[in-house]
């Protein structure tokens, strides 16, 4: 099974790692960064998150064979806080978010993620969940539809698709990507369509429904900001504007002087920044990765450290 773990280098180094500290990788997908945490652990541990059971099952053989100094936790990272309060620890020493979809994911053919291969709309990250993709396109209002396709999507075209789905789908369900490709395609100019490719932007927007990707990061985020020891580092990799734009305001408003009292001689405890930002600009895949992995170049990583 072939998975790239992106900016797999920069991401092991900002996390500036503690032999005996304590880790988490919210997103442990099929283990390229915990495997490198692990191998950098004396004494350490490292707590990794997934909600898709086929990634706990690799990701707990591949790391096996490095050490025994993990507990993989079946679960959203939303519940980063709760879980690991039950295993007793309340804070730690580095965080790794890697947000996108794994390549075993995008090329799994049953999951549904992709427009490339004709598959059941499913979409779901965690199996277990009992919403899916074709419950979306087929039950959604054309109010809803256009809302999730303009503001997940930032499709301009969502009204005109939303409205075609709505049609389509009086004649039947819509149970397949094929067939939701193809009605994107004949709802949006054809010279649109092969430029722009509106379908990554409308299975994007339905994906991130599904899973509900936006809100559950702003929780997890503000959760991981508070389990931080002081010098512990987080690190977000992003690969599209909303995630990256959600990661940039937290972390923005967490490493500025809260604007009440800026000014002040002596600025009180609980005003002062929390955070500081340890790169300035996202950093990005450089060309030879992204000519070993495409998927790499949307990438944007955010690097900060506890005060």
């Amino acid at each position: 099974m072939k998975h790239y773990s992106v900016l797999k280098k920069e991401t092991i180094d900002g996390l500036n790692i503690n032999p005996d500290g304590i880790y988490v990788d919210a997103t442990l997908g099929y283990g390229g960064h915990s495997e490198e945490i692990l191998k950098r652990l004396r004494r350490g541990f490292l707590f990794a998150f997934d909600q898709d059971e086929d990634a706990i099952c690799f990701g707990q053989k591949r790391l096996s064979k490095v050490s025994n100094n993990f507990k993989i936790i079946y679960a959203n990272f939303s519940k980063l806080k709760e879980a690991l309060a039950t295993e007793g620890i309340t804070k730690v020493d580095g965080i790794i978010f890697d947000l996108g979809l794994s390549s075993p994911q995008i090329d799994n053919k049953t999951r549904g993620f992709t427009f490339m291969n004709d598959a059941p709309l499913d979409m779901r990250m965690d199996k277990q969940n009992t919403l899916t993709a074709e419950d979306i396109v087929n039950n959604y209002s054309e109010e809803d539809l256009t809302r999730i396709f303009y503001a997940y999507g930032e499709e301009r075209f969502s009204k005109s698709i939303a409205k075609n789905i709505i049609k389509e789908r009086k004649t039947k369900p819509i149970t397949r990507t094929v067939e939701l490709v193809n009605i994107i395609k004949y709802s949006v100019p054809l010279k649109y369509f092969l430029k722009n490719h509106p379908e990554r932007q409308i299975f994007q927007a339905i994906r991130i429904e599904v899973n509900n990707e936006l809100k559950v990061l702003e929780k997890a985020l503000a959760s991981a900001l508070d389990l931080l020891n002081p010098k512990g580092r987080i690190c977000v990799i992003s690969f599209h504007s909303l995630e990256d734009r959600i990661a940039k305001k937290i972390f923005k408003k967490n490493s500025e002087i809260n604007s009440l009292v800026k000014g002040l001689p002596v600025i009180p405890e609980e005003y002062k920044p929390k955070i500081k930002l340890i790169v300035n600009k996202p950093v990005v895949a450089t060309e030879a990765e992204i000519k070993e992995n495409s998927r790499s170049k949307s990438a944007k990583l955010r690097i900060i450290e506890r005060l």
